[in-house]
Formats: structure tokens, sequence, C-alpha cells
């Protein structure tokens, strides 16, 4: 039977994976509901249902599209950054989807089960000093770039506004109609910070009283793959601090126990990032005294640290 058949059948939809991400559901936390009764909502973009698992799928489409449409990015090209994992296998699945080669610096202490992840898809990987963090990664890949810029495809994350381009043209979109414009604080950790950019700007332009709440470590030395203790990292180029309503801090412990009660109590295995975005937002939660709807965000999917902690 030809493929178009088979599509009436059964609902199979042709295409590559890059045409499944986004439009992912934003998921009421039960548990939370229970433990508030001041008229608060926290809900849950689930970005860990993109086909590669994360919410960096948005971003890596994003960049990888805009070095087509520019030209920087050329059949036979490598792409090539630095990341904390998840950017990365965003890259290798997209770049395998369109026939590129990927290669990534990310730290020495990213968890073995990324490693594992971009291996499967043939990346290639330059692992850099834990220690300096994903700081240091960035030194390493620019490094490279410099030393044979025509044989890479160079997107730099952390400056490129095709990351938070990403989110305003669709994540906040989706939040927006998922809520029926009711979205009133906006809550997620800042690691490239295009989520958190592109999420805001748009919805402020669509209803300017949404308040925007960063997470961070609530110290340099953590356990939270993907976020940026602000004050002593590199501060990303697409980062606009004048975006930021307050900014709460989180100790890797509570996002933990936090990742363990969302697999426990709602099903939801996530990574740690998610748990420390799910404490602050409960934390927000618990402290105004009129009716709200917080949206955060679940970023990643928690297989890819099992065993780590």
């Amino acid at each position: 039977m030809h493929l178009d058949v088979l599509e009436e059948l059964s609902g199979i939809t042709a295409g590559t994976v890059e045409a499944n991400i986004g439009h992912t559901p934003l998921l009421r936390l039960r548990f939370l509901d229970r433990e508030l009764d001041n008229g608060v909502q926290v809900v849950a973009k689930a970005e860990h249902l993109n086909p590669g698992g994360s919410v960096k799928d948005r971003a890596a489409l994003s960049m990888i599209l805009e070095g087509e449409r520019s030209g920087r990015l050329k059949p036979g090209m490598t792409i090539l950054d630095a990341t904390s994992g998840n950017t990365g296998i965003a890259y290798a699945m997209i770049g395998a989807s369109r026939g590129y080669r990927v290669k990534v610096c990310l730290p020495k202490n990213a968890s073995s089960q990324r490693k594992q992840i971009l291996r499967s898809y043939g990346v290639e990987i330059v692992e850099t000093d834990a220690m300096l963090t994903t700081d240091g990664a960035q030194l390493i890949a620019r490094e490279i770039f410099a030393a044979e810029p025509e044989k890479y495809f160079y997107p730099d994350q952390y400056n490129n506004d095709a990351n938070w381009l990403a989110h305003y043209e669709t994540t906040a979109n989706e939040i927006w109609e998922q809520t029926a414009g009711a979205v009133t604080h906006f809550v997620t950790g800042l690691g490239t910070s295009g989520t958190f950019v592109g999420v805001v700007r748009r919805l402020r332009e669509l209803n300017p009283a949404v308040k925007a709440i960063a997470v961070q470590p609530e110290s340099p030395l953590h356990g939270l793959e993907g976020l940026k203790h602000m004050a002593t990292a590199v501060t990303p180029g697409i980062f606009d601090a004048t975006l930021v309503t307050d900014t709460l801090e989180v100790a890797t412990e509570d996002a933990l126990l936090m990742t363990r009660r969302l697999a426990r109590e709602e099903g939801l295995l996530v990574g740690p990032s998610s748990g420390a975005n799910v404490f602050a937002a409960r934390r927000l939660a618990a402290s105004l005294r009129e009716p709200a709807v917080i949206v955060t965000v679940l970023c990643d999917g928690g297989e890819r640290y099992l065993g780590d902690e």
C-alpha cells in the first residue's frame, strides 16, 4: 500500500521529526491544587514530550533553519556548538533528519545518559572542564570554529536571536491559547535564557501585566544541569534583564525532591531543572493572596538523569 493510503487508514503522519516539534500539552499539577487554597493554579508546559525529549528542540530547529536561510549552513558542513546536553541532542536529531553531522562541546560532568544519547546519534563529543561549566565549553567551541570556519556552522545558542525567537513565535502563543489568555505569571529557569526571553516578550505584547519570574540555582556549585547561576556565569548575549519581575533561587536538593514528587504523585518523569521550576512556581503560588494562573516548564525527561543522583 502507498504511504498516502496508509495515512488515510491509520493516521500516520508523513514528514520529518521536526514537523512534530512543539504543540506540547499544558498540564495541571493536581498535587499542588490540593496544597494550595488561595485560588492559584500552577500548570506546566510539557516540553519533555517534544520528539528530542526537551524544550531545546524548538530553539535548535529555529537556529538550524535560520542558518540554512542565511546561507551560513550549507550541505556538507558540521553543526558545532557548546551545550549542557539537551541542545546538542536536539541538533543531533534534527541534523540526522536534514543530513548534517554534529559536534558538541560539553562539560565532563554532563550526565552519562546525555552522552550516550549523543553518541547514539553519531555525535562527536568534546568534553571540557567541568569546573568551567558551559562557559568553558563555549570557549572551546569558539576555538574549534575559529580554526576551521569553512567546515562548521556555529549557531552559538547563547548569542543567537533565533533561539529566543523560537519561543516568541511558538511556545508563548501556545501558552496564551492553552490558558485562554488567563496566564498571570511565567516561571522558568535561566540557561541560555532563550525560553524565558522569547516567552516573556510575546506574552507581554499580549498582556503587559504578565509577571516573569527567573529561576536560578542558589549557588555557583550546583547539580542543576542546564541552569546558570547568573551572578558567577557569563551572561548570555540574548538575555534581557529588564524582562525579569523577580528572581527565585532554588537549592539542588529541593529541586530533586520536587522531581521525585512529580514522578510519584503526577506520573511525570522529568529532569532536575523541571523540579527547580515547579519548586519555584509552588513557592510563588503560596505567596500570592489572590487567584492567579502560573505557567512553568517541564524542560526535559528524567530518563537522561537516572543513576546520576
